[in-house]
């Protein structure tokens, strides 16, 4: 189903303070045919001069400032073409959910690659990259975790995106090319159960978070968590206010009946233990564990 301004608390977030000014600003957009690519790109519009979207899929019908290149972004050559000229990348392509290994190291982790090494390549010195929850998802739910924390990667989807945070820190160092990394929740439908409800994020939320990616001055390698104003309290989301952000929806407000009623677990102590929640469970042997948090490096892994 593709989000609607109305269902994902839509509307334009030029009149917020706290996005920086890039309406001057050239971006190339990956992933903007697909189903968030496409919420984005209606609150995005009016805020940016231009749009080149990337992706190997038709993205619809363009407004007077976008522009569609068919690239796969794991052509090395045709991204870099793509990237030339472009004050920033919104990097949003990739596979949004569990696959074989095998198409996840394809598309989700050679392909964030060769963004970088195209920006590289290109001149691009900035990249919003569009990351997950599912980073720290093997973390408990009643744990308050900020951006800094270990990564507990809760599936090879998640693994993916801490491969991806990993090289973004990688070509800030050796390249100065800086980043946004945007761990987005529930970007989907309106919250339909409790742990949506947790970690929802509407369109205009979202879009306010690139914005700041694109345009705010003092970002170098800084991640972020992609919620509007939930009740959950899983994440402490300091980095992101400090950076200016004041998300405008609340999860409550969009929530479906369903929301409220009790978790139906399908590990029990697992998913409904965990951040996760149902990718915890791929490939799990449904024995639950509850892993030491902040376990100290023994004084041999603490040498030089």
């Amino acid at each position: 189903m593709a989000l609607s301004a109305n269902s994902m608390g839509g509307g334009s977030v030029r009149a917020q303070q706290s996005a920086p000014d890039s309406s001057t600003k050239t971006i190339v957009f990956t992933g903007g045919a697909g189903r968030l690519g496409r919420a984005l790109r209606e609150e995005l519009a009016c805020d940016l001069a231009a749009i080149r979207i990337v992706d190997i899929e038709d993205p619809g019908p363009l407004r007077e400032n976008e522009s569609w290149q068919r690239v796969d972004i794991c052509d090395l050559d045709a991204l870099t073409q793509c990237l030339k000229g472009a004050d920033a990348v919104v990097h949003f392509a990739g596979y949004p959910n569990e696959r074989a290994i095998e198409d996840i190291l394809r598309v989700n982790v050679l392909g964030t690659h060769n963004i970088y090494e195209a920006a590289r390549r290109a001149g691009v010195g900035r990249v919003v990259f569009g990351s997950s929850n599912h980073v720290v998802g093997f973390y408990p739910r009643d744990l308050r975790v900020g951006s800094d924390v270990f990564m507990r990667p809760d599936s090879i989807y998640g693994l993916s995106k801490c491969w991806s945070e990993l090289e973004a820190g990688l070509y800030y160092e050796k390249a100065g090319i800086t980043s946004l990394n945007i761990r987005i929740g529930h970007a989907g439908k309106p919250p339909n159960d409790p742990r949506a409800l947790a970690v929802w994020v509407s369109a205009r939320d979202l879009a306010q978070l690139v914005l700041i990616g694109i345009g705010h001055p003092d970002i170098e390698c800084d991640t972020v968590f992609g919620v509007s104003e939930n009740d959950s309290g899983w994440w402490d989301n300091s980095v992101a206010t400090g950076l200016g952000y004041r998300p405008r929806d609340r999860a409550i407000d969009f929530a479906l009946p369903q929301a409220f009623e009790p978790e139906q677990p399908q590990v029990p102590g697992v998913t409904d233990y965990f951040k996760g929640g149902r990718f915890c469970a791929f490939n799990h042997d449904s024995v639950p564990r509850r892993r030491r948090i902040g376990r100290p490096a023994s004084p041999g892994h603490m040498k030089d």
